[in-house]
């Protein structure tokens, strides 16, 4: 059987990974060595190899999981299977959602020792009423009267699309309405197209890559922030915005839905990739704008501030300190 060129590729591309795999074992072993407790985040070759290089150390190993790696996990027939073996070997196994974790079970990887910690929200982000929103607003050179807010890699699984196609119709109810999108991808010059051709390019503002400073400037002054993604875990970004007192309308994805659970009407519902339903529930919040409500406040302090996602990680670790 004569040899392909794709044959060719498959087999450097193998010959790469393990060469890869043996330089990052030889940084790793050391520094594992002398650690008391290896907490791994997310996954891929450098962090299933750092879970089995430290359980094979005898060092007990902290998974956290985010999203990607489960909601496309298939177990590998053919050669090794990584990311399945780090999962069980792990001490102990964290996820973003609720939602997340219960479909790890679904596909089949239940286990002892899992819990739900939800991401961080820093303290650039604060809750601002409808004075302190309009002074952000100002500060940032912006003089619409109504602000829709995005903050996500410009991807198709993001759906800006969507949110832009929908602009058209909010514009149609609301005029002085400006969409910023913050974030850069691969998708930046297709939806500056989609934006064009809808008719709306003056009202879409791609403000790129910014710090996380600027994504709280942004956070706090805006009316609505907007989630049309097709897949997301738990997304930060929209409870950033909920910590600045904005509340957030967000695509059916688990997600959106596990912050419906959370914050009740501060999160509204509507279905994906569907243009109509969004401008229609943007149209209808910025006919009768407010800032979130109190127990939303509450909740992030309880479930999403440093210090109390750090005081259940701490738990955790004593826990596997105790029994590895």
């Amino acid at each position: 059987v004569a040899r392909t060129a794709g044959g060719r590729s498959a087999r450097a591309l193998k010959i790469s990974s393990i060469l890869a795999a043996c330089r990052m074992w030889r940084v790793l072993m050391p520094r594992i060595a002398r650690a008391d407790i290896v907490h791994v985040h997310s996954n891929g070759l450098l962090a299933e190899l750092a879970v089995l290089l430290a359980r094979r150390h005898g060092k007990p190993v902290v998974l956290t999981l985010y999203g990607t790696e489960i909601w496309h996990y298939a177990p590998k027939k053919y050669g090794p299977d990584l990311f399945t073996r780090a999962y069980h070997a792990a001490s102990y196994v964290t996820f973003y959602s609720d939602r997340l974790m219960v479909r790890a079970q679904e596909l089949g990887l239940g286990r002892r020792r899992i819990k739900t910690i939800y991401p961080p929200v820093g303290p650039t982000f604060t809750w601002h009423d409808e004075e302190a929103r309009d002074e952000a607003r100002a500060a940032l050179g912006i003089q619409n009267a109504h602000m829709l807010l995005n903050v996500k890699r410009l991807h198709p699984l993001a759906g800006q699309r969507f949110l832009i196609e929908a602009m058209n119709e909010v514009i149609r109810l609301h005029p002085d309405t400006r969409l910023v999108i913050c974030g850069t991808g691969p998708m930046l010059d297709e939806l500056k197209g989609v934006a064009r051709s809808s008719g709306v390019e003056r009202h879409v503002t791609f403000a790129g890559m910014i710090d996380n400073f600027a994504i709280g400037r942004y956070c706090a002054a805006a009316d609505l922030f907007v989630l049309p993604s097709l897949l997301e875990a738990l997304p930060t970004v929209a409870v950033e915005a909920l910590a600045s007192g904005t509340p957030v309308l967000s695509s059916d994805n688990p997600g959106g839905l596990e912050l419906n659970d959370l914050f009740g009407t501060d999160v509204a519902i509507v279905p994906r990739e569907q243009p109509l339903a969004l401008a229609a529930a943007i149209g209808e919040f910025l006919r009768h704008k407010r800032r979130t409500h109190r127990p939303t406040r509450y909740a992030i302090d309880r479930e999403f501030r440093p210090e109390a996602v750090a005081a259940q990680y701490r738990q955790i670790y004593t826990e596997v300190r105790e029994q590895p």
